[in-house]
């Protein structure tokens, strides 16, 4: 989060005169508002009493994940509490999926009902006995919870060998050594404590929230997998040790394509990181010469939410990073050879983001056309900063830009129906087809606000398949599997991964849109080295893909 006093430039004024606007258009898909009539009743507490401490700015991280087995994904959405005591109790909250397009809340007594000043959620099945396990960051202290089955959890972070209190924002489970298990990622912050707040002003009389420049960084932390139910902190041996970042998004990608998972490190007026797996254990990062460690114009940017994706069908994945206002949105096209190029400031997709400040982003077929397409959340993190900058707000809209198949981006936000065009205050942001329509639907946090469930209606009218994978051999979740669908109209793909987003997770299952094709090709390539093949497989269906007995269903 850059400096509030920073001023417009001239470019500024321009873009928001000429972005693309489409009020009074309706689009054949619109996001509807079903939050209360699914049964979400959820509100973020931030604990703030006035002090404005640097916390209160940020949460909190949702969850998209099938938590029990039944192919539909349930809700888990983070929460945060007072930082003194005042006699009241404030818990995440976990909502199972009743399978008809509502949802029932089991928080009380499913072992997730704990008190934590609480920031984000990675899940994956850790331990491979087929129930995907939940890691919470929070401020003071992240969780481990082994999903014990039917709804219920136990914390077993002090018998886990992980002891991560350093602010912790986004995480990632990932495969890095390819051994079968999977391992964690978590994303750092800065160094803070209610007694090392400090002091910052806007006006010089008031406080206001200070930005990250304000605070020392603190290294992000890596997790082996031992087996066992225990994990060993191997950041440094690993070579991923910096003391100067200030974390706030992780995406975990195969940039190279060299078989092996890389790291990317959004970070907050810092350089972002991109760390090349070595394939022995360790790490290099090569950030600032595959350029994407800094803004165009030189600068570390206010990075937050980070997502990849082929949304080209160039045969290599791309970066997508939230930024701050007067930034735009980073859209890094992987040129190969380890170098990208960021296409936003050419584009739409940075003229309509310019003044938004974006948290939760990420790839998704919204239409199901076959071409990923861009979502982006935004909201401020200062209330008074349309007085001092008249063009920009506090609450923000959201963003979504509509992939036209060529490389090129449609801003099409103001055609989706008077819902998603609310002001928000928007943090964490997931994805996933909770009602089984065929279609993606969104989750969005609001920071000290209610949860938002959008429901995607029309975006079925095209056809599709929903990939759910288990591995064998492989990591049980199937982290770093790709998957490759070719149809007559082209070839696309996707690869299995836990986090991206803004201290978020999306579900696992991978939903490919079709168009008009009827039926797809269908290979997958297994980090054990195992490989599939599924030919004519007919549109319109969940398939449960198994990597050692293939299609289950």
């Amino acid at each position: 989060m850059q400096n509030l006093t920073t001023k417009f430039s001239a470019v500024a004024s321009l873009i928001a005169a000429t972005a693309v606007v489409y009020a009074g258009m309706p689009n054949p898909v619109q996001f509807v508002d079903c939050t209360r009539a699914a049964g979400i009743h959820f509100v973020h507490h931030t604990g703030a009493t006035g002090k404005k401490y640097l916390p209160e700015t940020l949460g909190a991280g949702c969850a998209f994940v099938d938590l029990d087995g039944d192919g539909w994904p349930d809700i888990l959405l983070l929460n945060g509490k007072d930082f003194l005591p005042h006699g009241r109790q404030t818990l995440p909250a976990l909502y199972l999926n009743n399978r008809n397009g509502t949802f029932r809340d089991v928080t009380r007594g499913s072992g997730l009902d704990i008190e934590m000043y609480a920031m984000g959620v990675a899940v994956a099945d850790y331990d491979n006995d087929g129930l995907p396990d939940v890691y919470i960051t929070a401020l003071d202290g992240d969780h481990l919870f082994h999903n014990e089955g039917h709804g219920h959890f136990r914390d077993v972070t002090a018998a886990s060998g992980i002891h991560n209190a350093n602010f912790g924002t986004s995480a990632a489970w990932f495969d890095y050594d390819r051994d079968g298990k999977a391992d964690l990622f978590v994303a750092n912050y800065v160094t803070w404590s209610p007694q090392k707040d400090l002091w910052c002003s806007l006006d010089g009389a008031t406080k206001s929230y200070c930005t990250p420049e304000s605070y020392k960084g603190t290294s992000s932390k890596l997790y082996r997998n031992l087996g066992n139910g225990r994990f060993e902190d191997v950041t440094q041996k690993a070579g991923l040790a910096d003391a100067t970042s200030k974390s706030l998004g992780v995406v975990i990608f195969d940039y190279n394509q060299d078989g092996w998972p890389d790291i990317f490190v959004s970070n907050d007026t810092q350089p972002s990181k991109l760390y090349r797996n070595n394939g022995n254990g360790t790490f290099t990062e090569e950030g600032m010469q595959a350029g994407v460690a800094y803004g165009e114009d030189g600068v570390a940017r206010g990075a937050m939410g980070v997502d990849a994706s082929d949304y080209d069908r160039s045969g290599r994945p791309h970066l997508l990073v939230g930024n701050f206002a007067n930034q735009m949105l980073g859209l890094y096209h992987n040129e190969g050879k380890g170098f990208f190029v960021d296409e936003a400031p050419a584009s739409t997709v940075g003229r309509a983001s310019l003044l938004s400040l974006t948290f939760g982003v990420f790839f998704f077929d919204f239409d199901l056309d076959g071409y990923p397409d861009i979502f982006a959340a935004n909201g401020h993190i200062e209330p008074d900063i349309n007085h001092i900058q008249p063009k920009v707000q506090y609450r923000e809209p959201p963003l979504l830009f509509r992939n036209e198949g060529n490389g090129r981006f449609e801003n099409v936000s103001d055609s989706l129906g008077a819902d998603f065009r609310r002001p928000m205050l928007a943090r964490g942001a997931a994805y996933a087809d909770f009602d089984h329509d065929g279609d993606l639907d969104i989750l969005v946090t609001e920071n000290g606000g209610p949860a938002v469930l959008l429901t995607n209606e029309g975006g079925n009218r095209n056809n599709w398949l929903c990939l759910r994978l288990s591995g064998t051999k492989s990591n049980r979740s199937a982290l770093g599997a790709v998957v490759r669908i070719e149809t007559p109209g082209g070839k696309q793909w996707q690869t299995v991964h836990s986090g991206s987003s803004y201290c978020s997770q999306s579900d696992l299952a991978l939903t490919f849109g079709l168009g008009k094709e009827k039926s797809a090709n269908i290979s997958v390539e297994w980090p054990s080295g195992t490989r599939q093949q599924f030919k004519a497989v007919a549109a319109n269906q969940f398939l449960q893909i198994d990597e050692s007995r293939g299609i289950l269903k």
